[in-house]
């Protein structure tokens, strides 16, 4: 049977004669600092391409301890999402079937094999609080590698700190401050397979390439872990979205460094993919965003059957436009998508020179872009002015994010914050245009259904034209 928890960690990289602090200051009142030791194998599997590692994805088939089974890790916001199933009645059995389906979309027709076994001879340090909960595993790992075909590769030691049940993020800060007061470095490495492969990786790119290559993998990560999500039936919409806008921005503001048909095939694939996803993703912004409405109205002034109108009209809308999503998941329009993503990763199609310096232009032409049109649009009355005008100031704030590594840390901080807030405030506006044209329709249904009416729906219908005035008239008096 299948098993999910959320993994949340950070790993050290120290010397061969790295000597562990005390950690008696990071016992609460109370605990218990518990030390062991065991002996692991991890086997881990991946395509020829590496597909899955270079997105953040590693699935090991583990034995030695109580961690026993077959192990996916698919990356999540600020931790990792952990797949756990049994190992099966054989040695060395075929990767489970309910693993396979889940990654379907992550290997892209690729077949996963082994590429590495790594043994660990590990030193645990058990923390608990007084109640005898887990506030956190301190592991001391001595590592070893043998790649696939009997190659020895690298050996090393590593310090990981993992939170338990009980665990914080004040504990991660406290325990990794005590760690690196004693000599330990924030590994240079996501994980032990990225580190035991690093011998076998390609040499890294010239440096603007690079700085573009490494975030447009960050977007890709994200839409491929969003795929494994879906496939579990769980909810990564707005994060793959958000992984997608990101990626077509950077087609678009640095579009001069790339060739012109592989770019505008992308983009446009990109775009499609979207849009599918949108449908889902606004039903649910406007779902909760009716609900909240509806809570602050008098009871007085809510006529009819208006909360179940407007949850089930679009809830059926949700599911229907997300059977329509999960059935692209297995289309031949989605992967050809997935394998041009995965094509891009592995080499850019540059159109020229690319550096560092060349990118920061860019990003301050799409800089002043967003500012122009903001500030064309407040002084105007089309909603479609300020639509292009937020989308402006995305493109604005993600090209900021990819140069960030390259400016003035001070500098890049209030360039990335000044058009967020303009993208929140035009998001704001957007956000009631839209849904107030969902409260006409809704509210002429309502109106021609016996046993309802379109009172209520009036009244929201004019908080939302209000809220978009309020809006406009707070981006009117942003400075820019």
């Amino acid at each position: 049977m299948e098993s999910i928890q959320t993994e949340r960690e950070d790993k050290f990289d120290v010397d061969a004669d790295f000597q562990l602090p005390t950690l008696a200051s990071l016992v609460p009142d109370g605990g218990a600092l518990i030390p062991s030791e065991t002996d692991l194998s991890s086997e881990y599997f991946d395509t020829v391409g590496h597909d899955l590692l270079r997105r953040g994805i590693t699935v090991r088939r583990r034995t030695g301890d109580s961690d026993n089974g077959w192990h996916a890790k698919v990356p999540a916001e600020k931790a990792r999402t952990e797949i756990r199933l049994p190992l099966g009645s054989g040695a060395h059995d075929a990767i489970p079937d309910e693993l396979s389906d889940v990654l379907r979309g992550a290997v892209m027709g690729g077949e996963l094999s082994a590429v590495a076994t790594l043994t660990t001879h590990r030193t645990i340090h058990t923390v608990s609080d007084a109640d005898g909960a887990v506030v956190a595993e301190i592991a001391d790992d001595e590592v070893s590698v043998v790649l696939i075909g009997g190659a020895t590769g690298p050996r090393w030691r590593e310090v990981e700190v993992e939170l338990g049940p009980a665990g914080s993020e004040s504990f991660l800060k406290k325990a990794g401050k005590t760690l690196r007061a004693a000599g330990a470095r924030p590994s240079a490495h996501p994980s032990k397979l990225d580190r035991a492969l690093s011998v076998v990786r390609q040499a890294p790119a010239e440096p603007g390439i690079e700085l573009l290559m490494n975030y447009l993998d960050d977007q890709a990560q994200a839409i491929v872990a969003g795929d494994v999500y879906l496939r579990r039936g769980l909810d990564p919409i707005h994060s793959t979205r958000v992984a997608i806008r990101r990626y077509r921005s950077t087609l678009r503001v640095f579009g001069s460094v790339f060739e012109d048909e592989p770019a505008a095939h992308l983009d446009a694939e990109l775009a499609w993919y979207a849009s599918i996803l949108g449908e889902v993703r606004d039903r649910q912004v406007q779902r909760a965003r009716f609900a909240a409405a509806l809570r602050e109205l008098p009871p007085e002034l809510v006529l009819g059957p208006v909360a179940s109108r407007i949850e089930n009209d679009l809830l059926a809308e949700q599911i229907r436009y997300r059977e329509t999503a999960m059935t692209e998941l297995d289309g031949e329009r989605y992967r050809e998508l997935l394998t041009t993503v995965s094509a891009w990763s592995r080499r850019l199609p540059i159109d020229g020179e690319v550096s560092d310096r060349l990118l920061v232009k860019l990003a301050r032409k799409a800089g002043k872009k967003a500012v122009d049109r903001t500030r064309t649009a407040v002084r105007g009355t089309d909603d479609e002015a300020l639509h292009r005008a937020r989308k402006a100031s995305k493109r604005a704030r993600y090209a900021a994010e990819l140069v960030a590594p390259v400016m003035d840390k001070k500098t890049s901080k209030t360039n990335i914050k000044r058009f967020k807030t303009i993208q929140e405030v035009l998001g704001e506006h957007q956000d009631a245009v839209i849904a107030a044209d969902i409260l006409r329709t809704l509210g002429a249904r309502a109106g021609t259904t016996t046993g309802e009416n379109g009172f209520t729906f009036g009244l929201l219908f004019e908080r939302e034209r209000r809220a978009a005035e309020a809006a406009r008239s707070e981006a009117s008096a942003m400075e820019f």
